[in-house]
Parts: C-alpha cells; sequence; structure tokens
C-alpha cells in the first residue's frame, strides 16, 4: 500500500469533520498485527477480544444513542505501515478515536499522527516509556511501562538461586532496546553480569545467536522478544541444550496463548513467562465475563492478558465517549482524564494529567496519561502441556499462588 502523506492540518480538518456531529454507526479505529513480521498470534487475540467489545458496548445500548463499529486496520508490527493505517483510519474511515496497539514501534510512529488530527488513542499494550514520555495532549496508554517491566524482571532473577550471569536476548526494535538497556541496568544493581544479544524482528533461525549465548555460558536467559520469534528461539535453545529445562528462561507473554505456544515449543516446560493483569484469584465481574465470551468465541482455555487489554482499550474509549456526551476528541480527552474505569485489568484511571502533572506530582514524565498500576506477575509452566490459566504466579509475592520448579542447572 503506497504510504499516505499527508500535513498535521489535513489530518486535523479530516478529524474535525468526522467529529461535527455525531454520526452513526460510531467508528472506533484500532491497529493490530495481522500479518508477519508482526506478533501475529498477539494480533489475533487483540481483534477477537475488540469484536467482543464492539458486542458488549452495542448489547448495552451502544453509544449516544449510535451503535459502535470497531474497524481494526492490520499494521504488520511495522512502523511505516502503522502510521499509513492509522492515516487511513481517520481520514478515510472516520474513526473518532483508537484502541489496540501491539508493538512498541508502531505506537511510536503512528501516535504523534492521531496526536494532530485531535484523535484520542488508548493504547493496549504498547510498552515503551516514550509512548507516554513525551506528554501528547490525546495519547493514553493502560499497558504497562517497559521501565516497570524491566523491574520485575531483574528483581525476580535476584530470586533465582545462584545466578550471577544473564543473558538478555531483545529484539532490535522499540520494546527490545529499550527494555533490554532497562532490565540490564536493574541487573547491575543487583549485582548480576549481564550481556545483550540483539536480532531483528521476526528472525526464525536462532542458531548462531544460541552457539554465542553457550559460549557466554550464563545461568540465566530472559527474553525481550515477541510473538512468534520467542516460539523460534525457545524451541531452537532448547534443541541445542539451554532451553527452560536446562536454564531459568523467560518466554515472551505469547507463550500464555497455551495451544500456539505447546505446538510450537514442545520442549518449554518450566519456562517463566510475564502476565500483565489481575490473578485468576482477583478477576473481578468484568474479567469473568469477558474471560467467558473470549473462551467461547476462541476456542482456547483462557483469556491473553493483550486480550483484556485490548478489549479493556475499547470499552473505555467508549465509555468516555458516554461521559463526554460527544465524540469531539478534546471531550473525550477530558473525560479520559477523570475516569473510573472497573475493566478486565482493574480499576483503570489516569491519575497524572493535565490538573496534575507528572512534573507536579514529582513522578516520571511517562506517567502522563498512564494507567499507574497495572499487574505485572511472573508465572511458569510446570508441566507439559499445562494451560496458561493453571500456571502458578511465582512473582511478585503478593501475588504468589505456587512454588517454582527449577530446572536442571539449578538443581546441581
Amino acid at each position: 500500500m503506497k504510504k499516505l502523506l499527508l500535513t498535521a492540518g489535513a489530518l486535523a480538518l479530516a478529524a474535525g469533520a468526522a467529529n461535527a456531529q455525531v454520526a452513526c454507526p460510531i467508528k472506533i479505529g484500532a491497529t493490530a498485527p495481522l500479518s508477519a513480521p508482526g506478533a501475529v498470534t498477539g494480533g489475533e487475540a487483540m481483534r477477537d477480544a475488540m469484536a467482543i467489545a464492539e458486542a458488549d458496548i452495542n448489547a448495552a445500548g451502544g453509544v449516544l444513542g449510535c451503535d459502535v463499529q470497531v474497524v481494526v486496520a492490520d499494521d504488520e508490527g511495522l512502523p511505516e505501515r502503522g502510521r499509513a493505517v492509522m492515516e487511513r483510519l481517520i481520514t478515510q474511515d472516520g474513526v473518532v478515536a483508537v484502541g489496540g496497539g501491539y508493538h512498541s514501534s508502531v505506537g511510536l510512529a503512528n501516535m504523534e499522527v492521531a496526536d494532530a488530527a485531535g484523535i484520542p488513542v488508548v493504547y493496549a499494550e504498547t510498552w515503551n516509556d516514550d509512548i507516554t514520555g513525551k506528554g501528547l495532549k490525546h495519547i493514553f496508554r493502560i499497558a504497562p511501562l517497559s521501565s516497570e517491566v524491566a523491574r520485575i524482571f531483574a528483581d525476580f532473577a535476584a530470586t533465582v538461586p545462584g545466578v550471577k550471569k544473564v543473558v538478555l536476548v531483545a529484539e532490535n526494535t522499540d520494546y527490545g532496546l529499550p527494555a533490554s538497556e532497562q532490565t540490564k541496568a536493574g541487573l547491575d544493581a543487583a549485582g548480576i553480569s549481564s550481556s545483550v544479544f540483539t536480532v531483528d524482528i521476526g528472525t526464525q533461525d536462532f542458531s548462531g545467536i544460541i552457539e554465542r549465548i553457550k559460549a557466554e555460558d550464563p545461568d540465566m536467559i530472559i527474553q525481550l522478544l515477541t510473538g512468534e520469534a520467542s516460539y523460534n528461539f525457545t524451541q531452537q535453545s532448547a534443541e541445542a541444550g539451554i532451553g527452560p529445562q536446562d536454564i531459568p528462561t523467560t518466554c515472551d507473554q505469547a507463550a500464555l496463548e497455551s495451544g500456539a505456544f505447546w505446538q510450537n515449543v514442545p520442549d518449554g516446560n518450566l519456562c517463566f513467562v510475564n502476565a500483565v493483569g489481575l490473578p485468576r484469584a482477583l478477576y473481578n465481574d468484568k474479567t469473568n465475563a469477558f474471560v467467558a465470551a473470549y473462551t467461547a468465541k476462541t476456542g482456547k482455555s483462557a483469556a491473553e492478558s493483550y486480550a483484556m487489554e485490548a478489549y479493556d482499550s475499547i470499552m473505555i474509549l467508549a465509555e468516555a465517549m458516554k461521559i463526554a456526551g460527544s465524540t469531539d476528541g478534546d471531550a473525550i480527552v477530558t473525560a479520559l482524564e477523570n475516569i473510573t474505569y472497573q475493566g478486565t485489568l482493574g480499576e483503570i484511571s489516569f491519575p497524572y494529567n493535565s490538573a496534575n502533572p507528572p512534573a507536579a506530582a514529582g513522578v516520571a514524565p511517562y506517567f502522563w496519561h498512564q494507567f499507574p498500576n497495572p499487574a505485572v506477575t511472573m508465572v511458569q509452566y510446570q508441566e507439559p502441556g499445562q494451560l496458561a490459566a493453571d500456571a502458578p504466579n511465582l512473582f511478585p509475592p503478593q501475588y504468589k499462588t505456587g512454588e517454582p520448579i527449577w530446572p536442571a542447572s539449578v538443581q546441581q
């Protein structure tokens, strides 16, 4: 598709025309990686979740007297594609707001397009701190901050017996590079040495990297990869003798899609996986209702964290429009800045905003329009073929539901 070259003024004009009056149906845009090299399993899960959000909103009477239509665009996990589809959603599809979003590099590429057009965005799964750190008026996020997840990784590594040296395997993207730097800094602070190996997004053959990792002789491997690339690396490392059953290894959260994980990573038992969202024991009524609808729609045994985030991103935009009584972008922003929404992820709000900016509150700039406390946990598959819903939470302590099973190197 040829890239659209549009000025900020043209985008703002198109957005203004869309918001001049409420037209039915109200269109909410969304981006998701539905093609390689993006994380296709994640994108498909988000698409299914957002379809459920559309159905739930319309079953409850819609918004401002109109049905809602969620228009999902495939960003392929590529920044330039992500920018182009954001432009198309605004200028051609006439969306009044945007949810979804998986890859940080895509969010960083298209957020300024939306902001210039006055279109509010609630990003669901983009972790890079700069998504909110830029302080853009129309940009919000319910995913965790990369720096906060890095702290969880480093703190968890410090609890693993005998870990003195860690290898980080990171994709060469706006997610992987800062995440590896932040995690390495946390490991340094804990007195754990580390090395970083970077790969291109969508890499399939990891044989060269695996040989270099083996030469490092690490006590633990932390993956900062997304989607199917993580499946490839985990299985190939297991076949090379440095997989999850050999040394402590973390897997990307795409591993939470149990069917796809075990099909692609039959030797993935004992992998530790970071999960976003409430542990199952703390699910609220909204979470339980969504999980029931999602598992019925998809045939899966559980709902992945990014599916819950995608659902909440659409639902909270619809709720903000109801509060605002309008589809005007600035009115939606004001409603979001003051909202308290009970979602699948828990109670969502954005306390650091135009009335309480991060600088005045004494917090880092990236807390601007950021849901500040999404639950982030570390779970572990402890039986081959185990369902993600049955994997125990191991860390942090406040969410702990089981004890870790250490691989061979720790048990020696």
